[in-house]
């Protein structure tokens, strides 16, 4: 692997992706949507070039590019967080756009295409994550991602690509959504607000975007074909330790609100990755402890949202 490209680069997975490519000295082709308030995230090196697309032009992008890639990496979506999950005209379009990235990355060369898949693809569900769990997604998010795994796994089929499709399950980093419980919590303590909670007694899976970032290159590199990979630690925690520790890293003297916010209606307990397949295919395994990775992204946090 020498050369890829990658959409949805800003993101927390995206730009962790591009360290750890430049790390091991592939070149990379960030591709960002034109005027996006987030481009400075992408990292400045020799190795990476910026290419400005919107989602709509990527059938047209091979025209700007050589025809010497090896992996497409697609992360680009519209619509991640609030009602937008629910817009099912969007939702749909980004089946579409799935689909153009699949003709772009074999118009361009490569041999290996990637996307990024959700838990949401799973519906409702308890317990652990695997990838033969029987899918039943609840929000058009969810039914596009599912969707738009399968549509691309049938295209690259025919086209002759090698199609993997991994399922982020909770993830945290730089970079991520301020509006996550993780990024929230982290933003109000280091403002001396005191965020509310509920009891937190769920059972949860967090993965670093380092650690996400060495799976996708482990997959790229050594996954297999028509594969589906859960992707986090395979270790759990309830969210009442995890936000503790996330308390105990900013000052352990801050009053927080455990307790004061009611459960959902149909609040999932408990969500855990396998990533059995992951780890035998590719012999991925995470390198971060939560105490590490929070650490890390606090200092983010303060050196770039907080000034």
């Amino acid at each position: 692997m020498k050369n890829v490209l990658i959409t949805g680069p800003t993101g927390a997975v995206g730009v962790s992706l591009i360290n750890e490519l430049i790390e091991n000295g592939i070149h990379v082709t960030a591709v960002c949507r034109p005027n996006s308030k987030r481009i400075n995230a992408i990292p400045h090196h020799d190795l990476v070039d910026v290419v400005e697309c919107s989602l709509d032009q990527l059938k047209m992008l091979g025209n700007r590019l050589t025809h010497d890639y090896d992996v497409f990496y697609h992360f680009a979506w519209d619509g991640t967080y609030g009602e937008a999950r629910q817009d099912l005209y969007l939702q749909t379009q980004n089946i579409i756009y799935t689909l153009d990235a699949v003709h772009l990355a074999s118009e361009i060369g490569c041999k290996v295409f990637i996307g990024a898949g959700s838990q949401s693809e799973f519906g409702h569900v308890e317990g652990i994550l695997h990838p033969d769990l029987p899918c039943n997604p609840d929000n058009g998010y969810g039914i596009a991602k599912l969707d738009a795994g399968r549509v691309s796994r049938l295209e690259c089929k025919k086209l002759g690509i090698r199609h993997e499709w991994c399922r982020i399950v909770s993830l945290y980093g730089p970079y991520d959504g301020q509006y996550t419980m993780v990024m929230s919590g982290i933003i109000k303590m280091l403002k001396g607000e005191r965020p509310q909670y509920t009891k937190g007694e769920q059972i949860w899976d967090y993965i670093y975007s380092k650690d996400a970032a060495k799976a996708f290159r482990l997959v790229a590199q050594k996954g297999k074909d028509g594969a589906i990979y859960c992707l986090g630690t395979g270790q759990t925690r309830t969210l009442r330790e995890f936000i503790l520790s996330i308390r105990d890293a900013i000052d352990p003297g801050l009053e927080i609100g455990i307790g004061e916010i009611d459960y959902y209606p149909n609040q999932v307990m408990h969500l855990e990755a396998d990533i059995s397949n992951l780890m035998e295919d590719t012999g991925f395994s995470p390198q971060y402890t939560f105490e590490e990775g929070i650490r890390e992204t606090i200092e983010w946090v303060e050196a770039n949202l907080l000034k």
